[in-house]
C-alpha cells in the first residue's frame, strides 16, 4: 500500500493529472462547479476503515467559483444548520479552504481550524478530497460528483 501511496503521489506532483479511464489531461483548475457528495471514507493506519453513504435525506453540496467556495448540508437527523462560505487556493494537489463565516456550529470549528488542507484527487466529473493530519496519516476523505 505505501507504494502504491507513493506512487499517487508522485503522479499528482504536478499541476495537471490524467484521469485513468481517458488520456485527456485534467486541469486540478477545473474544480469551478457544483458538486454533490456521494460518500464518505474513514482511515485508520491510512487504510479505508468504513464508508459513509448519503441516507434518509442527507446532502451536501459545495459551490466553487472565481476562487470562492460555498457549501451547506442538509441532515434530517440533525438540528443545527451546517454551511460556510469563504475562498479557495489549489497548490500542487493540496486544496486550501479558508472560510470567512459559517453556519454556527461550524464557526466553532473555524475557531480552532482557520484553514482547511485536504489532498486533492480529481477526474472529469468526479473529486476526492482527503484530510490528513500533521503527521501525514489520512483520517477522513470526501467524495463527490459534478453536478454543473
Amino acid at each position: 500500500m505505501k507504494i502504491f501511496v507513493l506512487i499517487l503521489l508522485g503522479l499528482f506532483s504536478t499541476s495537471t493529472i490524467h484521469n485513468t479511464h481517458d488520456t485527456t489531461p485534467i486541469d486540478f483548475y477545473n474544480l469551478e462547479g457544483v458538486w454533490n457528495l456521494k460518500y464518505q471514507l474513514l482511515y485508520d493506519d491510512n487504510q479505508i476503515s468504513d464508508t459513509i453513504f448519503n441516507t434518509n435525506g442527507y446532502r451536501q453540496v459545495k459551490m466553487y467559483s472565481k476562487g470562492k467556495v460555498m457549501w451547506t448540508r442538509f441532515d434530517p437527523a440533525d438540528s443545527n444548520e451546517w454551511f460556510g462560505y469563504g475562498s479557495y487556493i489549489i497548490k500542487g494537489n493540496i486544496l486550501e479552504e479558508r472560510l470567512e463565516y459559517a453556519s454556527g456550529p461550524m464557526m466553532k470549528i473555524v475557531d480552532t481550524t482557520n484553514v482547511f488542507k485536504f489532498e486533492l484527487i480529481m477526474d472529469k466529473n468526479s473529486y476526492q478530497q482527503i484530510a490528513v493530519d500533521e503527521n501525514g496519516h489520512y483520517s477522513q476523505a470526501e467524495n463527490y460528483t459534478r453536478i454543473e
